[in-house]
């Protein structure tokens, strides 16, 4: 019989350890024992584990481990791609249509003021000869035209502007911004002032006589502000600019109804579409002192206006476009402004009301109408000086007149 080589044999294909005990090729030591020990080509038996609940009586295939579950990953992690249920959905690409969306809505936002600036109309307005000298902050010359150029028989039939020719200026304020609370001051169209060139006179024969250019040289003159802009606003234009802030609010003290000028309102506070609150702001028979209420209803138009401007809602696409193409229609602009100070205005126009503002008429001493010859100078030298924010109550009155007079 062969003999069985030592336990340190490299040959020791048994697997026999050097302390006597059988070692198992497959299972390491301690392996189940051999059916055959007759030699190391003897057939080998691997252990057997009995299935739960059967016993031990047969084999069983070892139980495949279930697969480890891929966690998903979380929101948090950067440059992972989402999908939803439908086939290549990427929620990533929404956020940047929505970018583009915006991006586009900025460019029109600057586009369409670009654009209706190439619209307006300027006029030369300021005179030769000597000049007041540079003053704090920035006036503004507001002339409201009657002007009916450009209008059809349709529309001065339905404004009630009649067929007069020429132009004339129904409207004269001055928008004073600066350091200290803006002011909007209106200059009744009756007042008597010297003229130049042709005496005393009312002072809306200024600009009947010489156009822009006089009627800046008389308020130079006349009042010692240097005029550092001028706008001026039609009639038609100025339906279109109310109707595209969606109409805005007056607030008659009074019941009117002017067939003239084709107002028929109740008192109180009521809505107003573009033709109503032209009508509104024309119309001066329904009142006991005439031009004088009528510039208070003016002041009141023109505030309203800026102050829809900025509401959110003109905003809007279509409200955006028709507000900035309507104003175009009826304003013209000096020659000089650019579209910065174009800005800068109708931004002031919209903080003359309450805590930002202040609105009145130039102080007066009678309804002929003299200017206060004590306390109008006071209200230009407020003006001058940029020193609004000391302007009380006895300079800043709705009708100009002293507090005695209108109680």
């Amino acid at each position: 019989m062969a003999q069985r080589p030592p336990s340190d044999s490299p040959d020791n294909s048994s697997g026999a350890s050097s302390d006597g005990e059988r070692y198992d090729w497959l299972y390491g030591q301690g392996g189940a024992p051999r059916r055959d020990e007759g030699g190391d080509d003897a057939t080998r038996m691997m252990p057997t584990q009995p299935r739960p609940g059967t016993g031990s009586s047969g084999p069983s295939p070892a139980p495949t481990p279930a697969p480890t579950p891929r966690p998903a990953p979380t929101p948090s992690q950067p440059g992972t791609t989402y999908r939803s249920s439908r086939r290549g959905f990427r929620p990533r690409f929404r956020v940047r249509y929505l970018l583009l969306v915006l991006l586009a809505y900025i460019v029109f936002l600057v586009a369409v003021p670009v654009y209706a600036w190439t619209k307006v109309d300027e006029v030369a307005f300021e005179p030769s000869g000597k000049r007041p000298d540079d003053q704090p902050g920035t006036t503004y010359l507001l002339v409201g035209s009657d002007s009916r150029a450009g209008l059809s028989k349709e529309q001065r039939k339905q404004y009630g502007t009649g067929n007069a020719v020429g132009q004339r200026t129904d409207t004269i304020m001055l928008l004073h911004t600066g350091s200290g609370p803006n002011l909007l001051l209106s200059i009744p169209r009756d007042s008597l002032v010297e003229v130049p060139g042709h005496g005393t006179t009312k002072i809306n024969a200024a600009y009947a006589f010489g156009g822009p250019k006089l009627l800046t040289k008389t308020v130079e003159q006349d009042t010692g502000i240097k005029i550092d802009e001028y706008v001026e606003i039609g009639l038609g234009g100025f339906v279109d600019v109310v109707d595209a802030v969606g109409g805005i609010t007056i607030c008659p003290q009074q019941a009117m109804v002017d067939k003239l000028a084709n107002l028929d309102v109740k008192k109180g506070c009521q809505e107003a579409d573009g033709t109503t609150a032209l009508a509104y702001a024309r119309s001066r028979h329904t009142y006991a002192t005439g031009d004088i209420q009528r510039a208070q209803a003016q002041r009141e138009v023109v505030s309203q206006v800026g102050s829809k401007a900025i509401s959110p809602w003109s905003l809007l696409p279509w409200r955006y476009w028709n507000l900035n193409m309507a104003a175009t229609g009826f304003v013209t602009f000096g020659k000089g402004m650019n579209p910065a100070r174009a800005a800068m205005f109708a931004m002031a126009m919209t903080h003359v009301n309450g805590e930002n503002g202040l609105t009145c008429s130039v102080p007066i001493s009678d309804l002929a109408v003299h200017w206060d010859a004590e306390r109008a100078p006071q209200m230009f030298k407020a003006i001058i000086n940029d020193d609004t924010d000391r302007i009380g109550k006895n300079l800043c009155s709705p009708s100009g007149l002293p507090s005695s007079v209108t109680g």
